[in-house]
């Protein structure tokens, strides 16, 4: 039980208003809140026969259930009340009061019929609860068990035969307990003393013989050996006389006849220490969702006009138990690979490792909550759900891999593209300063960590698409060589040019000079070289400038 959940008066589970069974949301609520395996003790009987009294008892209350003190029955439908069980820790206790059977007021056997068919699908431990001795008219009054096969479906399959669909209810029906109320005889026979349990097996004894009246004779008494194998039985004297009857909660112990109050304590006891924990199909044990969904299946099927099937009933309570199972393996699927994956990965087979990993812990969540996977169905769908989980976080990876490569790449290349800007590879050679300058920032990109498996594909892509940038530099660095180049090849004529001249100039002044010495003696140098001087002299430097 959740350790918050008290429950200090009981609740009505399963409502009966004007002969429809429907489950009440609130009780329903509570029960799913239930974590614990639980022990359901469910008690049947007519109407005013103290059935309330002793479920308070095993409530360790003196009041909750309503006992009534009027020929008018007061419990409709069934009650619940869920308590931490007394002997057994770590369970939780849930007791179940029914409507009273046989009320003149709702006259209607049928809808008593269903009260009793739920008593006894939903519970562990049935107590049928009745005045006086067993005689033949508390055997008839117990036709409601004779009534089971009619009312409940051991199978889904329609075709099961009678005899295999009665040994079929021993697998799922709860232990019988009968308590008889005001019991007013010896427990002697043959003038030997007997226990209550062997006075219930006499009582249960089938006559020999095959005429209509040992048959109906028979009938309840065969249903309860083949419904209920394991049976108990209690006897209880009246507890008090008179007026003090209709006060019994009010009573305490001393004022209560000392063996009633002894007799009590042994069935509490008895229940406390005997009940089993409630389970389905294949010993599977129930908590209080499982209870809940229980209830809701048998009420629907009753609602809808069929009659409840408690295989049909395990195999809706699997498949929301294995649909849920899924949902949390894959929860925690999803909630493992995000702790221990660091995205981006360097390799894919870093990712599909830890995949793998996830993955066998996810399937044993699964089979831990799961319950008659049939085939295993549930657990290939959740291997499919995961499949799909591990491509949507191999996306994710590639994608975080590409969003911080980009990042690097605008970070680490923003210097290179705002000198492009700024024109700085604008010039002869430029095209090669643009290369080395690139291929250090490529390389710097390469020893940044954690960029994942998309770093060299990013990488290629952000060059491709400043090829364009690198294509302009290099046509542009082509142009302004070809110029220079020009330029340099004009100077070097110019230059040889003004060689030659000063050569001729050279020559001529020592043409002059020879001259001037053949003609040693004259007074001017002739006119003819004079000019012929100074016009070289002109020309070189024409040249110079």
């Amino acid at each position: 039980m959740a350790t918050d959940l008290w429950m200090p008066a009981p609740i009505c589970l399963i409502e009966n208003s004007n002969g429809q069974l429907t489950g009440n949301r609130e009780a329903l609520q509570i029960l799913a809140t239930i974590t614990q395996p639980v022990v359901v003790v469910a008690i049947v009987g007519l109407y005013r026969t103290g059935k309330s009294y002793l479920m308070n008892k095993l409530a360790g209350q003196k009041s909750g259930f309503s006992l009534g003190s009027t020929v008018q029955a007061h419990t409709k439908g069934i009650w619940m009340w869920c308590i931490p069980h007394p002997k057994k820790p770590n369970h939780t206790l849930v007791l179940l009061d029914t409507e009273g059977l046989g009320d003149v007021e709702k006259g209607d056997n049928k809808n008593d019929g269903w009260i009793f068919a739920l008593a006894v699908l939903l519970s562990s431990t049935f107590v049928y609860n009745s005045m006086g001795v067993i005689n033949q008219q508390a055997m008839d009054q117990l036709h409601y068990v004779t009534e089971l096969t009619e009312r409940i479906r051991a199978k889904s399959s329609p075709s099961t035969a009678g005899a295999e669909e009665s040994l079929a209810f021993v697998n799922f029906f709860p232990d019988f307990v009968w308590t008889l109320r005001d019991f007013n005889l010896e427990l002697q026979f043959n003038g030997q003393p007997i226990t209550s349990d062997e006075y219930l097996e006499k009582a249960l004894k089938l006559k020999e013989g095959t005429n209509d009246d040992v048959k109906m004779f028979n009938l309840p008494r065969q249903c309860i050996h083949q419904f209920f194998p394991k049976k108990k039985c209690f006897i209880f004297d009246q507890p008090t006389s008179g007026k003090k009857l209709t006060q019994l909660e009010k009573l305490h112990d001393s004022e209560l006849e000392a063996s009633f109050v002894e007799q009590t304590e042994s069935f509490c006891s008895y229940i406390f220490q005997h009940s089993k924990v409630k389970t389905v199909q294949e010993g599977i044990t129930v908590n209080g969702p499982r209870l809940e969904n229980l209830v809701l299946t048998y009420v629907e099927a009753i609602t809808r006009g069929d009659m409840p099937c408690i295989e049909n009933a395990v195999l809706a309570l699997a498949q929301i138990e294995n649909s849920a199972a899924v949902q949390k393996a894959l929860a925690y699927y999803e909630e493992m690979m995000r702790q221990r994956v660091q995205f981006p990965t360097e390799t894919p087979q870093e990712l599909f490792n830890m995949h793998a990993t996830c993955e066998r812990e996810a399937i044993q969540v699964f089979i831990k909550d799961s319950f008659k996977d049939v085939d295993q169905k549930f657990q290939k769908q959740l291997e499919s759900h995961l499949e799909a989980k591990r491509d949507a976080f191999c996306d994710q990876n590639l994608n975080m891999s590409a969003q911080r490569c980009r990042a690097l790449l605008q970070d680490i290349f923003s210097t290179l593209e705002e000198a492009v800007k700024q024109g700085t590879f604008s010039k002869p050679g430029g095209y090669g300063l643009f290369l080395q300058k690139k291929q250090e920032l490529i390389e710097k990109y390469k020893q940044q960590p954690k960029k994942g498996i998309q770093a060299e594909e990013t990488l290629q892509e952000y060059l491709k698409s400043k090829e364009y940038v690198a294509k302009t530099i290099e046509q542009t660095d082509i142009a302004l060589t070809a110029k220079e180049k020009e330029i340099v090849e004009e100077r070097m004529k110019a230059q040889a040019a003004e060689a030659a001249a000063a050569r001729q100039l050279e020559e001529l002044q020592k043409r002059n000079q020879e001259m001037q010495n053949r003609d040693k003696g004259r007074k001017t140098i002739p006119a003819r070289v004079e000019a012929e001087v100074n016009r070289f002299g002109k020309r070189l430097r024409k040249l110079r400038f």
